[in-house]
């Protein structure tokens, strides 16, 4: 057994090119091996259960088991290695399960078995670190560009189950975006596939992520309501308090009612601040501000909040001694030592939560501070449509600019600052998830009665700027590319990985990237991006605005 590790998932990979000993986000050497491995036992279930599902044999539970394997595995969520040796067994005996049901309808899988669906796994975790050795990516293939091709799907994948969990606890899934993750993990497997099979595929992906970003959109305004312009104050309330952050709305209503009466203030933290534009949500009295901004500042400031700390799905990094007594954890994201919150007959109980929020005693004063709005999701700006389609007509709006992602800690990230900064007075700018964090409090102003700073909310909110995109090309009778509309996104792992694939097949071009390109992609698949869909690494602010909009740079 070595204590190596491959990982180049995510844009904060050393030195650009792949965390080998320790992760730059915490994760362990053992933690990512295992991490391969539960990837490498799902790659054989899917086998299994794709030959199944296309002779009619469904499995709820495998179709849950994948889904949340995959999300466990996305950057920042389990870093508890033991946690994820039975996902491992589980995944090995449901695709038993699949290999037995298939030979019972008599259409038993022919042909060569990969290694991945016949693997009999260990069955304590030295002994699974002692086998994931083939389960390696370097491994996957010997040509670099089908392997960059995999691991471009795979990692989609992922960022794909992420959004379908999140849907499938609000009881909304689809069979077809089900379905195409056993089609995408079991042509992972198959070294007879080419790259234009698995750009194909890709592009397969794209379609199946963008259904699935919709039904999480039904899933959240059909629970929630649908996001309303809100006004969020950035202080605090004098009293305990809870900080809520990650990303799941049930997790947070849950915790509003059991709070409720209790004297306590909940406050939001990272890319749960879209929580307060939820009708259903803004209803608790207590539900009171956002505090912090982006995932990777928590160190400073949940050491600084004096409550207790609830992370609910990816984005934790390793606590700090500060707060290690007063950090839960629920869902899939866990961490050594870290008290998790389980569901238990349907339910969760935060007691734990609670009582640590009580202890610690919260806020000694009432600091209001500054307000920002929020709540500009598809519902809201599709029903001013009409206004900025006559504005723009008019020349008032000059220029569209959606600038959002996931937000990192490596160097290089100011650039979205200033691209805002520098944004025309005559041009509005979109922005969703926590890259917003590097602008939204700087003041845009308005344009014509409108802000010029419109907040969609979080990255599993994509499909309102898609969808706000689609229509105003409809609205003007023309492709989203011939609007005056320019993506400027930044990456941080997997699920933006998966957005950025559905843009692409969508047919949307020229977006710009950054603040670095994926180690993953070889320069061969670089360049064919580049040449099919005009993606564009991020330069400057001013070289980049000028290019967008045709005038000299600064």
């Amino acid at each position: 057994m070595t204590n190596s590790m491959f990982c180049r998932q995510c844009e904060q990979t050393q030195n650009s090119k792949a965390c080998l000993n320790q992760g730059v986000c915490g994760k362990s050497a053992e933690t990512a091996r295992m991490q391969d491995l539960l990837v490498y036992a799902l790659k054989g279930l899917a086998w299994h259960g794709h030959k199944a599902r296309q002779a009619g044999i469904k499995d709820a539970e495998a179709d849950r088991l994948i889904m949340e394997g995959l999300f466990t595995t996305v950057t920042n969520v389990n870093f508890d290695t033991a946690a994820i040796a039975p996902m491992i067994w589980k995944a090995v005996a449901l695709r038993e399960r699949a290999k037995t049901a298939l030979a019972k309808s008599g259409k038993a899988a022919q042909g060569p078995v990969p290694p991945a669906a016949s693997f009999s796994p260990a069955q304590d975790i030295a002994g699974l670190l002692d086998q994931s050795g083939e389960a390696a990516l370097p491994a996957d293939h010997k040509d670099e560009d089908i392997r960059a091709l995999r691991e471009t799907l795979l990692f989609g994948l992922k960022g794909m189950a992420a959004y379908a969990d999140h849907a499938f606890i609000l009881g909304k899934e689809d069979d077809g975006v089900n379905g195409f993750f056993y089609e995408g993990l079991s042509a992972l497997t198959d070294d007879k596939l080419g790259a234009q099979d698995y750009l194909a595929l890709i592009m397969r992906f794209g379609q199946a992520n963008f259904k699935c970003l919709e039904i999480l959109d039904a899933a959240n305004t059909g629970a929630y309501g649908h996001p309303v312009p809100t006004q969020v104050p950035l202080g605090h309330k004098k009293g305990p308090a809870i900080l809520v952050s990650g990303h799941d709305l049930r997790d947070l209503f849950e915790l509003l009612e059991q709070t409720e009466g209790k004297g306590i203030s909940l406050y939001t933290h990272g890319e749960m601040l879209p929580a307060h534009a939820y009708p259903k949500l803004k209803a608790f009295k207590h539900f009171y501000g956002h505090y912090g901004s982006a995932w990777q500042n928590q160190y400073k400031e949940f050491a600084e909040f004096p409550g207790a700390l609830l992370m609910t799905t990816n984005c934790i990094q390793r606590p700090a001694s500060s707060y290690t007594g007063r950090i839960f954890t629920t869902g899939l994201v866990q961490w050594p030592g870290v008290k998790h919150i389980e569901r238990a007959a349907g339910k969760k109980d935060f007691a734990p939560v609670i009582e640590a929020a009580l202890e610690a005693g919260g806020f000694s004063e009432d600091a209001p501070g500054k307000e920002i709005t929020i709540g500009f999701a598809r519902n809201t700006v599709l029903g001013a449509a009409e206004t900025v389609v006559k504005l723009v007509k008019a020349g008032k709006i000059k220029h569209f600019f959606l600038i959002g992602g996931c937000d990192g800690a490596k160097p290089g990230r100011n650039y979205y600052t200033d691209f805002a900064r520098k944004v025309p007075k005559d041009c509005l700018i979109l922005t969703l998830a926590c890259g917003k964090f590097r602008f939204n409090t700087l003041e845009f102003g308005e344009l014509e009665g409108l802000p010029r700073l419109l907040d969609c909310g979080q990255c599993n909110d994509a499909y309102s700027a898609i969808v706000i995109a689609l229509a105003l090309a409809k609205a003007f009778n023309c492709t989203v590319n011939e609007l005056p509309l320019s993506l400027i996104l930044s990456w941080y792992e997997q699920k933006a990985v998966c957005i950025l694939l559905t843009l692409l097949s969508l047919g949307v071009k020229n977006i710009r990237l950054g603040p670095t390109l994926p180690a993953f992609v070889s320069p061969n698949i670089l360049k064919a991006l580049v040449e099919n869909f005009g993606l564009k690494p991020v330069t400057t602010p001013d070289k980049d605005i000028a290019d967008i909009l045709g005038v000299a740079a600064k």
